[in-house]
């Protein structure tokens, strides 16, 4: 995708997520890929490939979207930066280390829009306190339970991103992956810890094998700047 310096832009976002999660299959899963802790500065990695080589689950959505967006790689990492930090700071405490605060921070800066699907879905609320060194917090949100996902799966379209809802009281969500239509099929790329590395699978028969509480799903904007 890259052509002196240049990313090629005309398809539309769907179609770019779509190309350039494909090119990352294979790719090794990394564990812990980013730098900076509570008691450790925060360093910015822009890995336009991957870090290390490969992605966790995080860093492999977060690449893809920065890369569909970007006209160049300047514009990867500008965009890359408002993804993983809020506000764009890149700071450990602005790290969106929690799920429904990447979706609903990447809404309000016009990336993202999380998907509502009405009475489908049921109302979660927690008091997250699994990073060491952030306070408590509390967090409601929407998600689709897996028994349920075949009531919307015709709204699904590729390039969804879609996040699997913990069954934890202190955690909102543990996985996420990029969802890819395939006519009726519904497939999804993702970081698999499992599996060593970034697969294609059959959406259902993820959803067979892990426990979750339900699934959230948000779409990449058209338009984002």
């Amino acid at each position: 995708m890259l052509e002196s310096g240049k990313m090629k832009r005309a398809q539309p976002v769907a179609a770019r997520v779509e190309t350039i999660s494909r090119q990352f299959l294979g790719r090794p899963y990394v564990t812990n890929p980013l730098i900076g802790s509570a008691n450790t500065p925060e360093v910015f990695i822009a890995g336009i490939n991957g870090i290390r080589g490969g992605f966790d689950c995080v860093t492999y959505v977060e690449t893809v979207i920065a890369r569909s967006y970007a006209r160049n790689t300047k514009n990867y990492a500008s965009f890359l930066r408002r993804i993983r930090y809020e506000s764009g700071r890149v700071d450990w405490k602005r790290r969106n280390h929690y799920m429904t605060n990447w979706i609903r921070n990447n809404a309000a800066a016009g990336l993202v829009q999380q998907l509502n699907f009405g009475r489908t879905s049921i109302s979660k609320q927690r008091e997250l306190n699994m990073v060491p060194g952030l306070p408590p917090q509390k967090q409601r949100f929407s998600c689709v339970p897996k028994r349920r996902l075949g009531r919307i799966a015709r709204d699904i379209q590729s390039g969804d991103l879609i996040f699997f809802a913990s069954t934890r009281p202190h955690l909102d969500v543990y996985h996420c992956g990029i969802v890819i239509r395939d006519g009726e099929r519904l497939l999804m790329r993702h970081a698999a810890r499992s599996q060593g590395g970034v697969v294609e699978q059959d959406l259902s028969s993820f959803l067979k094998a892990n426990r979750m509480a339900g699934v959230i799903l948000a779409r990449p904007v058209e338009q984002a700047q």
